[in-house]
């Protein structure tokens, strides 16, 4: 099935519109045919009360005209209507004959009827008066039967017109009564990844509204469900810094003493893992509260200022691998978050980009305004991350192999939660002017 007929076919409002639009068609056309039916029908009445009206006031002459203009006169009463009038013989009454078709035969009966005079064919009305005059007033079928149709039409052209005209308001209501759901499912797919808010029923039909209630639920169960698995994660983090902190200190009290070659390398592996997990608990805390934090109200947020603080913490570790770390321009705008989160956001891409660039090189902290938006990007001559796994860093404790740099794999994943609780977007990008390295771009919505 083709993927743009299938939901065509599975659409409600196609085939409610389908469905009422057949529905007008079909009675449209029976409304027609019954109409022009009987139209045709009143006509060819109406067309036969003229003949007898006609036939009785034609009647009312005591004799036949003795003249042949008289005749004629009498005779062509609507000629352009194909309505004449002849006389026709009656027992001592004879009645010379007509010179212009038609002529009618003298043993047609009193009464309507068809009658065929040469290759025409006439509806003719005969009447014979009290002193046995008889007089045949006709109407050509042609004439009758186009009058009737035309009379037919007249009536049937509303109906014509009345069913595409249906069909197209009922196709705009049925589409202006969807709308609220449109707009509902606008509206889910713009939020935000973070928002988890009940969806507000108000402006909805009352028909979606137990089906839009149980959604909320569902939302409200999904709720509880991160809130306990983040708060596990943030509890079992708590309760292992401090058994952690306790094996720190042992180690650093064992390296005090003395010990051979080989047990101090096993201690020093031992630390150096003690110092990872470490700094996985504290990541992991930071993860839990970053993830928890989007329900307060977000603040404006000096974006040089937090940089120069972070600067503060990172610098020394910089310059122990002599890296030249710096802020390029003077823009000092601000954006809507959370001060500690931006603070937290912006050590996490500078420490990164500190822990993959090797010694002696450099590392641009720029900020800028365009489009209406505050553009932070951190450009560092490191070793890049392949474009294929740019998107996959963001994900939780994933990490990109073959680099020996101290890492848990959450730093970049934290900072993704930070953006989005922001509303920024967060890219890993080539440096722009072809040296080797990566442009990690954060790019915040303008401040209101």
């Amino acid at each position: 099935m083709d993927g743009r007929e299938g939901p065509v076919a599975a659409s409600l409002r196609f085939r409610l519109s389908l469905w009422i639009s057949t529905a007008i068609l079909l009675g449209a056309a029976v409304a027609g045919l019954y109409s022009y039916v009987d139209a045709t029908s009143d006509a060819h009445h109406d067309q036969d009360t003229q003949l007898r009206q006609v036939g009785y006031l034609i009647s009312r002459l005591d004799a036949v005209p003795t003249s042949p203009m008289a005749r004629e006169r009498v005779g062509d009463v609507d000629f352009d209507a194909r309505l004449v009038v002849r006389f026709i013989d009656a027992p001592g009454v004879p009645v010379p004959k007509p010179e212009r078709p038609p002529h009618f035969s003298p043993a047609l009966p009193d009464g309507l009827q068809t009658v065929t005079s040469g290759s025409e064919t006439w509806r003719v009305f005969i009447r014979t008066n009290a002193r046995g005059v008889r007089v045949a007033v006709a109407q050509q079928t042609a004439v009758r039967d186009a009058a009737a149709r035309a009379n037919a039409l007249r009536a049937v052209t509303p109906v014509l017109f009345l069913g595409p005209l249906l069909v197209l308001m009922v196709t705009l209501l049925v589409r202006t009564m969807f709308q609220p759901l449109q707009k509902l499912a606008a509206q889910l797919r713009e939020r935000p990844e973070h928002d988890l808010g009940e969806l507000d029923r108000a402006a909805l039909p009352s028909e979606v509204w137990p089906f839009v209630a149980e959604i909320n639920k569902l939302i409200g169960r999904t709720v509880r469900a991160l809130s306990l698995q983040r708060r596990f994660i943030a509890d079992a983090a708590h309760e292992l810094r401090s058994p952690m902190t306790a094996l720190s200190l042992q180690a650093e009290r064992l390296a005090a003493s003395d010990m051979q070659g080989e047990a101090r390398e096993r201690l020093g592996a031992l630390s150096a893992g003690l110092a990872r997990t470490r700094i996985l608990l504290d990541q992991l805390l930071t993860l839990a509260r970053t993830q928890e934090s989007g329900n307060g109200r977000l603040a404006q947020v000096p974006l040089k200022k937090t940089i120069q603080e972070c600067l503060e913490d990172l610098v020394p570790l910089a310059e122990a691998r002599a890296i030249d770390l710096g802020v390029v321009g003077d823009a000092d705008p601000t954006v809507a978050g959370y001060a500690v989160d931006i603070a937290i956001l912006v050590k996490n891409l500078v420490d990164n980009a500190i822990r993959y660039t090797p010694e002696g090189g450099r590392i641009d902290i720029s900020v800028t305004e365009a489009g209406g938006c505050v553009v932070l990007d951190i450009d560092d001559t490191g070793i890049g991350i392949p474009e294929e796994e740019r998107e996959r860093v963001f994900d939780p404790f994933y990490r990109v192999l073959g680099n020996g740099a101290i890492g848990s794999g959450l730093g970049l994943a934290i900072t993704a939660s930070i953006a989005h609780q922001a509303g920024a977007a967060i890219a890993l990008l080539d440096r722009p002017d072809g040296m080797r390295g990566l442009r990690a771009r954060v790019t915040f919505p303008a401040a209101r």
